[in-house]
């Protein structure tokens, strides 16, 4: 089973990235997805997670109203994150992971809930 995430880069201060996240080796229907990211010397932290149904979100506020969490109907082995207008503390280590729910809403901002993970993209950001 894996998650591999794609999509980081090197963007200016403002721009846009679009990462993604597809999975492999199992279904993932039944699971909610989230982002997580961690900066150097820093400590993981929850960006976004959404339903297995893909029908509920929820994002950080550090990063509401500018990044947008998705997963297409025909495809829930994949998520994306849409991050526009990208602040320089937005550089950090981009991971996506897994969650299994027994509900259609179910999706989980905490890191230990998560059953995979994915190995990271990076993302930075320059002034």
């Amino acid at each position: 089973v894996q998650l591999q995430a794609s999509g980081g880069g090197l963007v200016q201060a403002g721009g846009s990235l679009r990462l993604s996240c597809v999975g492999s080796g199992r279904s993932f229907s039944s699971y909610g997805m989230a982002w997580f990211r961690q900066a150097p010397g820093k400590e993981r932290e929850f960006v976004a997670a959404i339903s297995r149904s893909g029908g509920v979100t929820d994002s950080a506020d550090s990063v509401k109203g500018r990044f947008t969490i998705s997963r297409p109907n025909g495809k829930k082995n994949t998520v994306y994150l849409q991050m526009n207008s990208l602040k320089v503390e937005d550089t950090a280590t981009y991971f996506c992971a897994a969650r299994f729910a027994r509900t259609s809403y179910g999706r989980s901002v905490n890191p230990d809930e998560h059953d995979y993970w994915g190995q990271g993209t990076l993302v930075t950001v320059s002034s």
